[in-house]
């Protein structure tokens, strides 16, 4: 059984996932947390539950997605993995994190492992199929699990909504296609879980998100 727990970090309410297992193999995506008291949540969740993180899995790598990357591994010595094209964007995250009021920001590592469309990744029993979803970021993934019926979708669905293109490496033709021409070509009873809000489906999405107004 594939259990999901989500944890809200950080002032942009970004949702870090713990994905685990029966046998208690667990990766950690998109580790939003900053503070103490975040790094102490996450924590003591996965060690209340007896967890054995194997990995960090990073859907993207635009800040509040990667605040935490630094902590889980050096807590944990567990590899990061990120796709090639968001590489730049986890490089610049030192340059500007002090703007948006994450002082002593610490540099997360350069990942260990790069994340190609199509890859299958495994850990126990844990499995993911990973699909490039770029738009919002140049890099972005997303983690299918058939099996189980669900995808971590980072920022490229929300409830009703999408993720952002102004920001650099975002273009909002490519966020359109990759939402209508790959996410929509999952399952409708799918539940897709966001990087911000909470968890929708499939179905829902291709009935009443606004980036069908576009």
């Amino acid at each position: 059984m594939i259990n999901v727990s989500i944890h809200t970090f950080n002032a942009f309410q970004q949702n870090t996932s713990v994905v685990s297992d029966e046998s208690g193999n667990c990766v950690i995506i998109d580790p939003g947390c900053f503070s103490i008291y975040e790094e102490n949540e996450l924590t003591q969740f996965i060690e209340s539950a007896g967890f054995k993180p194997k990995a960090i899995l990073n859907t993207h790598a635009h800040i509040d997605h990667v605040l935490g990357n630094h902590f889980v591994s050096s807590k944990y010595d567990i590899p990061l993995y990120l796709h090639g094209d968001d590489l730049t964007t986890l490089r610049s995250v030192s340059n500007y994190a002090h703007l948006y009021g994450f002082e002593g920001y610490k540099i997360s590592p350069e990942p260990t492992f790069i994340l190609e469309d199509g890859q299958t990744l495994t850990f126990g029993n844990i499995c993911f199929k990973v699909m490039h979803t770029p738009g919002h970021a140049p890099g972005h993934v997303v983690f299918i699990d058939s099996v189980n019926n669900f995808v971590i979708n980072g920022d490229v669905l929300f409830r009703g909504s999408f993720g952002r293109t102004d920001l650099p490496g975002g273009d909002f033709e490519t966020l359109k296609s990759t939402i209508l021409n790959k996410m929509f070509s999952l399952p409708e009873d799918m539940t897709v879980y966001c990087g911000h809000g909470p968890s929708t489906t499939i179905g829902a999405e291709k009935v009443s998100n606004y980036i069908l107004n576009f």
